[in-house]
């Protein structure tokens, strides 16, 4: 839930940015935005996910939130090709989405799981490509 916070932040770079007209600007703040939202997104779907998937009664939800994930990559596509009119769609749908995880999904897992499936959801997440913090930090440097 603190990477959701860090998404939060960066949707404000990309508001600030395209409310400045600036095209560069608006292309780095969606990089910077993007370079925690996909690592993010990927070690969730690999770790949690799966291990919630299950159970047939979270298997609607997840895959709901796993098109949801997809959605947002298209919306962030369109503002790659230049279409700035999506930012507030994007962030609208973005800031959603982490609703339904932080007041869902998450605590539901949290009752749901056990000491064994959490360690499953662990060794599945550290196995993603790359640390969402470690490269939000790494796109936040100077």
């Amino acid at each position: 839930m603190s990477e959701h916070e860090d998404l939060v932040n960066f949707t404000g770079d990309l508001y600030r940015a395209r409310e400045s007209g600036d095209p560069a600007a608006v292309a780095r703040a969606l990089e910077q935005l993007d370079g925690l939202l996909h690592p993010h997104t990927h070690a969730e779907e690999r770790g949690l996910f799966t291990v919630l998937r299950r159970n047939p009664e979270f298997t609607d939800h997840v895959d709901g939130l796993c098109a949801e994930h997809t959605g947002l990559e298209a919306m962030a596509q369109e503002i790659r090709n230049g279409d700035f009119d999506v930012v507030d769609e994007f962030i609208d749908a973005l800031r959603e989405h982490m609703d339904k995880e932080d007041n869902g999904l998450f605590p539901a897992a949290a009752i749901e799981l056990e000491g064994p499936d959490w360690e499953e959801v662990v060794a599945l997440t550290q196995s993603a490509d790359t640390s969402p913090l470690e490269r939000a930090g790494e796109a936040r440097e100077p």
